[in-house]
């Protein structure tokens, strides 16, 4: 089964990517009106307290449909994750050559990486203790772990002469179940670093939007190209207008095929106070 235990498709897709670097996305005058509540870590983070209360109400990750739910309008659409801004970090999305369909997306902050996805699960129970079996059956020398999001996984990862400690988190919401892999200083379990802090908090604030399309459980629930706040003010004004018509368009500049050098150049565009980028094709 290996790291990530959630079918064969998946990882004959990724194994087609390669990467393709795009120009620094950042305007340095912008970037200091990055959103401020992922800007510092909060004391709930500091505490270890994300696993206290409840998800959706006290904390996230983050349903769209949670009545407690922070504004997002800020963040940055990808599909399936609404993504906050953060000044520093590099995101870079991971896609199958032949398609352009995106399959991951990772940040990177100093000398640690957060991958984030999230799959299709059950209306009547979550994925997550089976996963974390899965994974513990299939690789040895991983171990489970009481965290700041409850129980997680260390699990070794060997890296050309070097075997280093991963940290993956589970989360169940409602049908959905959102993974992040931690490396780096943000993979230590009990570490109180600032990067595993601000990365924790980043992980508790993302969004998840599972969709209406019929997914199978463990399936992953489909992302798209980077969409800025910019845009979705556009289609929301664009739907206000079209008083007749069923809102909900096609979303402008979501890519139809492969990734592109002038879609690259429109993520620059969207990405003026955000995330640094990287593509993967």
């Amino acid at each position: 089964m290996g790291l990530f235990g959630f079918g064969k498709k998946h990882h004959e897709a990724e194994e087609e990517s390669k990467a393709v670097d795009v120009d620094d996305a950042v305007d340095a005058d912008e970037a200091t009106e990055a959103d401020e509540t992922t800007e510092n870590a909060d004391d709930t983070a500091a505490a270890g307290g994300f696993g206290d209360g409840e998800r959706g109400v006290d904390h996230g990750p983050w349903d769209v449909d949670d009545e407690n739910i922070p504004d997002y309008d800020d963040y940055l659409d990808i599909g399936s994750l609404y993504l906050p801004f953060l000044q520093g970090i590099e995101l870079r999305l991971k896609g199958a050559r032949q398609t352009g369909t995106v399959m991951g997306a990772t940040i990177t902050l100093g000398n640690s990486s957060l991958e984030m996805e999230a799959f299709a699960a059950p209306k009547s129970y979550g994925l997550w203790d089976d996963v974390r079996a899965d994974l513990l059956a299939a690789n040895e020398g991983s171990r489970e772990v009481e965290g700041v999001f409850g129980t997680e996984l260390i699990l070794p990862v060997k890296v050309k002469d070097k075997t280093l400690d991963t940290r993956i988190v589970g989360i169940d919401g409602p049908r959905w179940m959102l993974r992040g892999i931690f490396t780096g200083p943000a993979a230590q379990p009990d570490g109180d670093d600032e990067e595993k802090t601000t990365l924790d908090k980043y992980f508790s604030d993302l969004v998840v939007d599972r969709g209406e399309e019929p997914l199978a459980p463990r399936d992953m629930i489909p992302m798209h190209a980077p969409v800025g706040p910019a845009e979705r003010a556009k289609q929301a004004e664009a739907e206000s207008k079209d008083d007749g018509q069923d809102a909900g368009k096609d979303i402008p500049g979501k890519p139809k095929g492969p990734l592109s050098k002038t879609l690259e150049t429109q993520t620059q565009t969207t990405l003026r106070r955000g995330p640094l980028f990287s593509e993967v094709r």
